[in-house]
């Protein structure tokens, strides 16, 4: 399995494909279509994050020592910025998603691509991917 850092580098490397951010955006809708979805019972206020404009869900696992996470959004543009957090957060250690940073997003250009309300979701995303994280790892030390 890749290391976050790899992953982001991965995506980093996808994106600088294309000219424009209509391509860019395309590419995101895709990924957003390859997303580990979320089951329908998580769907509920409780797996909701909070500061997004749009509905977006995550739920996360504990498999072999890894966080799994799976997610969904009903808008199409901020359900390919959650799968590409899922994608380089999921199945990783706790240690590793909590100690990861998340440069690969200003990297690719997608900050500055996104409305004030879209990009606080995106760091309110980042944050609850994170919370899971800590939440695992405390209880992986008890």
């Amino acid at each position: 399995m890749n290391t976050i850092k790899e992953i982001q580098e991965e995506i980093v490397d996808e994106f600088s494909m294309f000219d424009d951010w209509m391509q860019r955006y395309e590419y995101m809708i895709e990924l957003g279509k390859s997303l580990p979805l979320i089951e329908e019972q998580y769907k509920t206020d409780d797996y909701k994050i909070k500061g997004c404009q749009s509905q977006v869900w995550v739920h996360a696992d504990f498999q072999e020592g890894k966080v799994v996470f799976t997610a969904d959004s009903d808008a199409i543009i901020t359900k390919g910025i959650i799968a590409l957090l899922v994608r380089s957060f999921s199945h990783q250690k706790s240690e590793d998603i909590i100690a990861a940073d998340t440069k690969f997003i200003d990297e690719i250009g997608l900050k500055e691509h996104l409305s004030p309300t879209r990009a606080n979701g995106l760091v309110s995303m980042i944050k609850q991917l994170k919370m899971y994280a800590i939440a695992y790892q405390a209880k992986a030390n008890n």
